[in-house]
């Protein structure tokens, strides 16, 4: 695979352009032949050092999220129609399956095997990145299926859904007692949503409105039983509908699903600036530092940072319009990701599965001084592409919609060269001239800029096709 077929970034910090360029290029021993297990560019994109080769839903959907970047090089959508295609008579798709024999695994902790419902997330995302229309009306069916499946299986009376801790992904988290996960309440609140505007992109009024108001009624339900106005923070509910003590890091998913109203926003968000919770030195740990269970050697979901988790806060912040926190948390999030990769002290590093939430370096497993998996490129993709991308550089396109957005919180010189959106080769570059800070643009197609700098500018343009360059002064 030629190098130059990826989107360049550039950044004042070489070693963040340098952690970016070897994930792209390490990515292709992730592609594993479903029969073989050799590494295969037509296969699946998952963790290649098992005993058993296991496409693991979460992880699937999570992928998606930079593999779209990939300039067509990575399908980011194969391990989803992989799961689609496992779909069940009633509908269900489990969360692992044995790529060797095609079989679900399944066990008596999580006996349906059920998954964090966000395919409609992932779909919705991919729409934005790629315009294609056609998979939409294709997946559709697929997405109601299994939405239809969950609410005959696990929702409540109570209208809440209850499933197992373990079908979250967190396992050795101290969520005991744990018969309504507010993570798995809050996914299948995003997955809705999601599939609202899913049916909005379809033309389909009658469907939009059948999900809009499953959202609502879910996000009613959080907020009255799951929120803490005392701890500020969204719990886990036992069987008698009590909120159980601990503060995982699974009571942030509602930011993602906009759950919470501004001042409820504002007492969960306060959390992860809080160093006796959430604003450890790396952020974010996975259980608050103030829980008896915390540990700093990581040790799984006892404190460990994992990068679909820190995705999905910054994401999360994203909604509530906090740009400046969330570019913050990526970028200290990064330097740690630099670290485990680059050791201070010269050993040789890698890239970690989960890192110490303290201080560099890889978390420790549960009761063990193993540390966590390294090269494990499946969800590392989300610091080291998305969140630069998207959050340290900025930058938020949507195909369908022609536009780019670019929120600059300080003049650097940065940008990105070459990223293939739809046959349209875009370049968005910062930096100094003698004539003071301009922006430089290239592209085969029209399209609108959107710029907001420093939260004091903001200007959309249309983009001529060609070269063109504009002076921040001057806007």
């Amino acid at each position: 695979m030629n190098k130059k077929d990826f989107p360049k970034i550039h950044f004042y910090d070489q070693d963040f352009v340098d952690i970016y360029d070897k994930t792209w290029n390490w990515l292709a021993g992730s592609w594993v032949d479903s029969k073989s297990g050799d590494i295969s560019s037509d296969g699946y994109f998952i963790y290649p050092n098992n005993e058993r080769l296991v496409l693991d839903q979460a992880e699937s959907i999570f992928s998606t999220f930079f593999l779209v970047y990939s300039n067509k090089n990575y399908t980011a959508e194969k391990n989803l129609d992989y799961l689609y295609g496992k779909q069940e008579e009633n509908g269900a798709i489990r969360w692992q399956y044995d790529l060797a024999t095609n079989a679900p695994i399944v066990d008596s902790a999580n006996p349906e095997g059920i998954g964090l419902p966000l395919f409609a997330w992932a779909e919705f995302n991919l729409y934005h990145k790629s315009a294609n229309k056609r998979r939409v009306k294709e997946i559709m069916p697929v997405l109601q299926k299994y939405m239809t499946w969950i609410d005959a299986t696990f929702k409540k009376e109570n209208g809440l859904y209850a499933a197992p801790a373990k079908a979250c992904g967190m396992e050795n988290s101290p969520r005991g007692g744990t018969y309504y996960p507010v993570d798995f309440n809050a996914c299948i609140a995003i997955n809705a949503l999601n599939m609202s505007s899913l049916g909005d992109i379809l033309n389909d009024k009658e469907l939009s409105f059948q999900y809009k108001r499953m959202y609502f009624s879910l996000k009613t339900r959080i907020n009255s039983y799951m929120w803490n106005s005392e701890t500020g923070f969204y719990h886990d509910l036992d069987k008698d509908e009590s909120k159980l003590p601990q503060k995982t890091i699974a009571g942030f998913w509602p930011l993602l699903a906009e759950i919470p109203n501004a001042d409820k926003a504002d007492a969960l968000i306060a959390h992860l600036s809080n160093p006796a919770t959430f604003g450890t030195e790396h952020p974010f740990p996975t259980l608050s530092a103030d829980s008896p269970d915390f540990s700093e050697n990581g040790e799984g979901y006892r404190g460990a940072v994992y990068p679909t988790l820190n995705f999905m806060i910054i994401k999360g912040l994203e909604k509530y319009q906090r740009y400046d926190l969330a570019r913050e948390c990526a970028i200290r999030h990064l330097y740690f990701v630099l670290e485990g990769l680059q050791p201070a002290d010269g050993s040789k590093g890698d890239l970690y599965e989960s890192y110490l939430p303290c201080k560099e370096g890889p978390a420790k497993l549960f009761g063990s001084d193993e540390i966590s998996r390294k090269h494990y490129m499946i969800t590392i993709g989300l610091s080291t592409i998305a969140l630069m991308i998207e959050n340290v550089i900025g930058l938020s396109i949507s195909l369908p919609r022609k536009t780019v957005d670019w929120i600059i919180p300080n003049l650097e010189i940065m940008g990105i060269e070459k990223l293939s959106l739809k046959r349209n080769l875009i370049t968005i570059l910062s930096h100094k001239s003698t004539r003071g800070w301009e922006i430089q643009m290239e592209s085969e197609k029209l399209y609108y800029f959107t710029i907001n700098i420093l939260d004091q500018k903001k200007k959309t343009l249309p983009i001529p096709s060609g070269k063109c360059s504009m002076l921040i002064d001057k806007l």
